[in-house]
C-alpha cells in the first residue's frame, strides 16, 4: 500500500484493508471530494486519490503527516495532508467521502487518551469511543448531501451506538462490513481486563472489526 511508515506512526494492518475494502465498493465519481481523518501514514488516502478523487488527509501527529506527505510523493499522488484534530483543519468544507480509521481500542485504568506516543493511534478511553463519538458527532456537518462516511472499530467498542448516534444526526447508517482476526499484542496485553469487563468471552480469542457506513440523504 505504501512506501514508508515513521516510527510511532500507525502501520496499515487488517483494519485497514477492511476500510480499503469498504472504499472499493464506493461509486466515486471522478473529482469526488473525500477527507480522510487520522490518516496516519496515508495509505487510505492515497487509494483515494488513485481513484481520482481530490483528498485531503489530516493527522494530530507531525510524524504521520510528513509520512503521508513523503508517501504520496513517492506515488505521485496530489494529496492534500493537513497537521490537526480530525475536522479543525477544514473547518467549512463539505466532502463527497469522509474516512476514519480512529483509536478504538478499550483502555485500562481511565477515559484519556495517551498524551503522545504510539499508543495514540489506538487506545481511546474505558470504552474505546473517546474519538469514535467525535466523529459520530463531527462527520454529519462536514458531508455534502449523499456523502458518505466509512468509518472502521472493534465490535469491543460499541458499533450498534456509532450506528445508532448516526442515525439519530439523520444520515441512513449501518455495519457493511465484519471481519474477525486474531488477537494482536495490544489486545493481548490487556486480554483479562477485556475478559473481566465481558468485552472477550472466555472462549473468545478472535476481535470482530467493522465498518460503518453512514450516507446523509440528498
Amino acid at each position: 500500500m505504501i512506501a514508508l511508515v515513521f516510527p510511532g506512526v500507525y502501520a496499515p494492518q487488517e483494519d485497514t484493508e477492511l476500510l480499503a475494502g469498504a472504499l472499493s465498493d464506493e461509486p466515486l465519481p471522478p473529482g469526488a471530494k473525500v477527507l480522510d481523518v487520522g490518516t496516519g501514514s496515508g495509505a487510505l488516502a492515497l487509494e483515494a486519490a488513485r481513484r481520482g478523487s481530490r483528498v485531503t488527509a489530516v493527522d494530530l501527529s507531525w510524524s504521520a503527516v510528513w509520512a503521508a506527505r513523503l508517501n504520496a510523493r513517492a506515488a505521485g499522488l496530489p494529496v492534500r495532508v493537513l497537521h490537526g484534530n480530525l475536522f479543525e483543519p477544514v473547518r467549512g468544507e463539505r466532502f463527497d467521502l469522509i474516512l476514519a480509521n480512529p483509536p478504538y481500542v478499550p483502555t485500562p485504568g481511565g477515559h484519556r487518551r495517551p498524551p503522545r506516543g504510539a499508543a495514540r493511534a489506538w487506545d481511546a478511553g474505558g470504552d474505546g469511543r473517546l474519538v469514535v463519538d467525535r466523529i459520530c458527532r463531527q462527520a454529519p456537518g462536514r458531508l455534502r448531501p449523499g456523502g458518505v462516511l466509512l468509518l472502521v472499530q472493534s465490535a469491543l467498542s460499541g458499533p450498534d451506538q456509532t450506528v445508532g448516534q448516526l442515525r439519530a444526526a439523520g444520515l441512513k447508517a449501518a455495519v457493511t462490513r465484519r471481519h474477525r482476526i486474531a488477537l494482536g499484542p495490544v489486545l493481548r496485553g490487556r486480554e483479562r481486563w477485556l475478559r473481566e469487563r465481558g468485552l472477550l468471552s472466555a472462549a473468545d480469542d478472535k476481535e470482530e472489526l467493522v465498518v460503518v457506513r453512514a450516507e446523509l440523504p440528498v
